[in-house]
């Protein structure tokens, strides 16, 4: 059965995206069958790994909405083992039609359980904001990945986040928990950015990821032509960060034996 990870932060701009396609392109080249599930409107994860949104005609809508198969939707992206449920303007509406379902806050989690058991990974890619569809995404999830970006109030609206995470944990899906928090948009040069990975580490310790994701140009030019780093530029360190981060998470997940002084590249 594979392990369903929501990416959430209700902050925009803080690396959600860019952490769901490259964490998954990652764990895809490490011979893992993965899934990223792009749950926000505006749909940056599905032309991130190089489909044209216009071209879109059935998403993630269809599978909340219209109770729609997932496995006809799904599409395979240029990196062996990884796919995509895509995402759509559509799902702005989602919310409102999905008010008067019953069990509301679990049809996504419905619409997983049908492809679960085909995929060692699946990855939700949730929208800036804690609405109906970011609730779905953490029901849905065994975990929650939280991105900081390493830059002023980064720490702000992290309590609304935590919050909506424990009333999840209390009144929908007691099993949630937190895979950790991930530091985005390091510079180590800056001191304000060393100052916030301290901050983050004084407050959060051990939930701390020890992979962090530097600023690279790489990275921010990547999705402007549909790719992953790893598909961009393998050998950018913005690639080798995110292929860091999916060692790790393989590791604390035990599903591999690499030793510390192999998980890290320099």
């Amino acid at each position: 059965m594979g392990k369903v990870i929501a990416l959430a932060n209700q902050k925009g701009g803080v690396g959600k995206t860019t952490t769901a396609i490259n964490l998954a392109a990652s764990l895809a080249v490490l011979e893992y069958k993965v899934l990223i599930i792009d749950a926000d409107p505006q749909a940056n994860a599905t032309s991130g790994v190089g489909f044209d949104v216009k071209n879109v005609k059935t998403s993630i809508y269809e599978c909340i909405v219209d109770e729609l198969d997932p496995r006809k939707i799904i599409l395979n992206t240029e990196i062996p083992g990884l796919d995509l449920i895509p995402s759509h303007i559509d799902l702005v509406g989602a919310e409102i039609e999905m008010l008067n379902l019953p069990n509301r806050e679990k049809v996504l989690r419905h619409v997983i359980e049908k492809i679960r058991d085909e995929y060692d990974f699946i990855l939700i890619d949730c929208s800036p904001s804690l609405g109906l569809i970011t609730v779905n995404s953490l029901t849905a999830a065994d975990s929650v990945i939280i991105p900081v970006q390493c830059e002023y109030f980064a720490l702000e609206g992290l309590g609304k986040l935590l919050n909506t995470i424990k009333i999840i944990q209390t009144k929908l899906h007691p099993d949630l928990e937190i895979e950790g928090f991930l530091l985005t948009m390091f510079d180590s040069r800056l001191n304000l950015s060393n100052q916030v990975m301290e901050e983050v580490k004084k407050h959060f310790q051990e939930m701390v990821f020890e992979s962090v994701i530097s600023r690279n140009i790489k990275l921010s030019e990547a999705p402007s032509y549909g790719q992953p780093a790893i598909l961009y530029d393998a050998t950018s360190k913005g690639a080798a960060s995110y292929m860091n981060l999916a060692r790790e998470l393989l590791q604390n997940n035990g599903m591999t034996k690499l030793k510390n002084s192999e998980k890290i590249i320099e």
